[in-house]
C-alpha cells in the first residue's frame, strides 16, 4: 500500500463519518437552520437564502467564481478532497429545509419562480449524489490537466494582486493534483472509471502540462503583462512563477502522469455503456431526465431519433439533387470530405472565415430579437494542449462583472477536417444567435438572483443553440446549397446523437457500432465522428438535450404562430423565450402558453392566467 493509498484510506474513513451525520455543522449548515426558523416574511427569508447560497457556492467553487466575476476567490482552487466532496453531499440538506419552511403561495410570481428552480436545482443535486461521478474525475475532454490552464488564462490579470493570485493557484496545483489522484484511485476501486478506449490521448494532454518555460499555457498570462505593470514588478512576477512551474507544477504533473499511465490506465475498463457502471442503469436515466428536463426514456428518445434522421435525411437527399451532384448519399458525403475546394489550408484563414460569418450575422439580429446583450464576443482557436480530443468548437461564456468578452472557439486541429460548409451553421450555434446571446442575455437580467443569471438546463441552452442555427435561414444564410447541406448535417447529427448515446448506453451498441451508424447518415469527417462518439461515451445523456430542447422550441413557436395569427411577433416570441434565462422545458412551455393566452386577450375577459396551469 502506498502513503496515497493510505491517506485515501483514511480520507474516506473521515468521509463516511461525515456523511452519517457525525460532523460538526458549518457554518453555512447553522446559517441555513436559523432561516428556517426564523419568522420573517417568506420573500426576505427566500431572498437571503438565494445570496447566502449563491456566496457559498463562490466560496465553495473558486473556479465558478473566476468564470462568473465573483471577486476574492482568484487565489484558490476547489477542495477536492473526499472529505470536503461528502460534506458537500451532506450540505445540501440545508437549503432544502428552509424552503420547506416558506409557504410558495405568499410569494409573489417572481419569487415563486426562483423557487421552483432553486428547489429543482437542490433536488436533482441530492438525486445525483447517489451516483459517484466524482470517482472519475479525468477524461479526454476535461479535468485538472485541461481546466487549470482555462481557468488561469480567464483569469483577471490587470494587477499586481491578479497576477500574485496566479502565482498562488499555481503554488496550489500540487494539492489539487494529489486529490485527483486520490479520486482516481478511488474510482478504480468502485469500478467507476471511463472506457479505457478514451482516454488514448489523455498521457499526452497531461505532458502537455508540462511545457517548460514561458511556453506552458498554465503562464500564458506573463507573456502579456498590462501597461500599468512596470518592468521590475513584471520581471519579479514572471520569476515567481517561473519557479513555483519548475519545482512544484511540472513534477506534480509528472507524478499525475506516471500514476496515469502505469496505474490507472490499465485498470480502467474496456467497456463503453453506463448501464456496465454500479447502478448504472438508473445513473444513465438520472442523467437523461436531467439533461433533458423531461420525463422521457431512453427507448422513447432513441425512437424520436431514429424518426428524425429519417425525416431529415429526405431534405438532405433533396438538397443533393439540387447541387446536380451525380451519385448516393455516400458519394457525395465523400465528395464534401475530400474536395479541397471545402477546406482552408491555413489556420488564420479558417479563424477569418468564422469571424466573417460572425460580422454578417450581427446586424441581421435586430429582425428577430427586441433585446439584444451588451456583452461583446470573439473568436479564436480551441488551445493546442486540447484541440486533438476537442469537440470542433464550442463558446466560453465572458463574465460583465470581471469585463471579459465572451469567446466562441474553433478547432484548427487537422484542416482537412474542418469543411466550410459546416462554419455559418457552428457561427449561429456557438456564437449568436446561439449562446453568446442567449448566455449573455441571462447574465445581464436584473432584479434576479445570481443562481438564474448561470442557469445550466441543458435542454434549454442547447436546444437554443440548435434552434439558432435554423434562424440562419431566415436571415438570408445558407444561400449555397452546400451550406443548406452544412445545416441539415448539423441537425441530422443532433438526430444521430438520440439514436446512438442511448443505443450505446441504454440497448446495447458497440463503439463500432455508433460510429458506422453516424458515418452512414452524415457527412461528418471520421476524425469528427470518432471524437463526438467518444464525447458521448463520457458525457452520458448530456447530447441528448440539444434536440430534445430545439424540438420543443420549434413546437412552441408553432402553437405561438397559430394561436396568435396577424398578433405573432417573432421578436416579441424570442424574447419571451430569453426573458428569464434557460429554464427547464416544463416551465418554458407553461410561460410561453401563458404569454399567448395574454396576448389574445384572454386576461381581460376570462381574469388572469392561472400560473399553476398545466400543459
Amino acid at each position: 500500500m502506498t502513503n496515497r493509498t493510505l491517506t485515501a484510506f483514511f480520507i474516506g474513513l473521515f468521509a463516511s463519518i461525515c456523511a452519517s451525520g457525525l460532523c460538526a455543522e458549518t457554518k453555512y449548515e447553522q446559517e441555513c437552520a436559523q432561516l428556517a426558523q426564523d419568522k420573517g416574511k417568506d420573500a426576505q427569508r427566500l431572498q437571503k437564502l438565494l445570496k447566502l447560497d449563491w456566496e457559498h457556492t463562490m466560496q465553495e467553487s473558486p473556479e465558478f467564481a473566476t468564470a462568473v466575476g465573483y471577486p476574492g476567490q482568484n487565489a484558490r482552487w476547489s477542495d477536492q478532497s473526499l472529505e470536503a466532496i461528502a460534506r458537500r453531499h451532506r450540505e445540501l440538506q440545508a437549503p432544502l429545509k428552509v424552503l420547506k419552511s416558506i409557504d410558495r403561495q405568499t410569494l409573489d410570481p417572481s419569487n415563486q419562480l426562483n423557487f421552483d428552480l432553486f428547489k429543482k436545482n437542490l433536488t436533482t443535486a441530492i438525486e445525483g449524489t447517489s451516483f459517484k461521478s466524482e470517482y472519475a474525475p479525468m477524461t479526454q475532454l476535461n479535468g485538472v490537466h485541461q481546466d487549470t490552464a482555462e481557468t488561469l488564462e480567464i483569469a483577471p490579470h490587470a494587477t499586481i494582486k491578479d497576477y500574485e493570485d496566479i502565482i498562488a493557484r499555481l503554488n496550489g496545483l500540487p494539492v489539487l493534483i494529489g486529490q485527483v489522484m486520490a479520486l482516481l484511485e478511488k474510482g478504480l476501486a468502485m469500478g467507476v472509471t471511463p472506457p479505457r478506449i478514451t482516454l488514448r490521448d489523455v498521457p499526452q494532454q497531461i505532458e502537455n502540462q508540462m511545457a517548460e518555460g514561458e511556453k506552458n499555457a498554465l503562464l500564458k498570462a506573463f507573456a502579456d503583462f498590462p501597461t500599468e505593470i512596470g518592468e521590475p514588478e513584471r520581471a519579479r512576477l514572471r520569476r515567481e512563477a517561473l519557479t513555483v512551474l519548475k519545482d512544484k507544477v511540472v513534477p506534480a504533473f509528472a507524478e499525475l502522469k506516471e500514476f496515469f499511465v502505469k496505474t490507472y490506465l490499465p485498470g480502467t475498463r474496456e467497456t463503453i455503456s453506463m448501464s456496465e457502471l454500479p447502478d448504472g442503469k438508473a445513473w444513465y436515466e438520472h442523467n437523461v431526465r436531467t439533461s433533458t428536463t423531461t420525463s422521457l426514456t431512453p427507448g422513447q428518445i432513441h425512437d424520436l431519433g431514429l424518426a428524425e434522421v429519417k425525416r431529415i435525411r429526405k431534405e438532405m437527399d433533396a438538397v443533393i439533387e439540387q447541387t446536380g451532384f451525380k451519385g448516393d448519399f455516400e458519394e457525395f458525403s465523400k465528395f464534401l470530405r475530400t474536395d479541397p475546394r471545402f477546406y482552408y489550408t491555413d489556420s488564420e484563414s479558417l479563424l477569418r472565415g468564422y469571424r466573417d460569418i460572425a460580422k454578417r450575422v450581427d446586424p441581421e439580429l435586430a429582425k428577430l430579437f427586441g433585446k439584444l446583450p451588451r456583452l461583446p464576443y470573439g473568436v479564436k482557436p480551441v488551445p493546442g494542449y486540447a484541440e486533438k480530443s476537442q469537440t470542433t468548437a464550442y463558446y466560453q461564456e465572458g463574465s460583465p462583472q470581471a469585463g471579459r468578452p465572451g469567446w466562441f472557439y474553433a478547432n484548427t486541429y487537422a484542416l482537412e477536417t474542418r469543411p466550410k460548409w459546416e462554419m455559418e451553421a457552428l457561427t449561429m450555434h456557438e456564437a449568436v444567435p446561439g449562446h453568446h446571446l442567449q448566455i449573455a442575455l441571462a447574465q445581464e437580467m436584473e432584479d434576479a438572483p445570481e443562481f438564474r443569471k448561470h442557469g445550466e438546463y441543458t435542454a434549454f441552452v442547447e436546444g437554443w443553440g440548435l434552434y439558432s442555427e435554423s434562424l440562419g435561414t431566415e436571415m438570408g444564410f445558407y444561400k449555397d446549397p452546400y451550406l443548406k447541406f452544412g445545416r441539415l448535417t448539423y441537425e441530422i447529427w443532433r438526430a444521430i446523437r438520440l439514436v446512438v448515446d442511448t443505443g450505446m448506453h441504454s440497448m446495447g451498441w458497440s463503439r463500432q457500432q455508433a460510429i458506422d451508424y453516424f458515418m452512414a447518415n452524415a457527412s461528418k469527417t471520421e476524425h469528427d465522428v470518432t471524437v463526438e462518439v467518444d464525447r458521448y461515451i463520457v458525457w452520458p445523456g448530456q447530447a441528448l438535450a440539444y434536440k430534445i430542447g430545439e424540438l420543443k422550441l420549434k413546437e412552441l413557436r408553432a402553437y405561438a404562430t397559430k394561436e396568435l395569427g396577424e398578433k405573432f411577433d417573432v421578436r416579441q416570441f424570442h424574447d419571451q423565450v430569453l426573458d428569464n434565462g434557460a429554464l427547464p422545458l416544463d416551465i418554458l412551455e407553461t410561460r410561453i402558453k401563458e404569454w399567448v393566452a395574454k396576448r389574445k386577450g384572454t386576461p381581460d375577459t376570462r381574469g388572469a392566467v392561472n400560473p399553476q396551469t398545466k400543459s
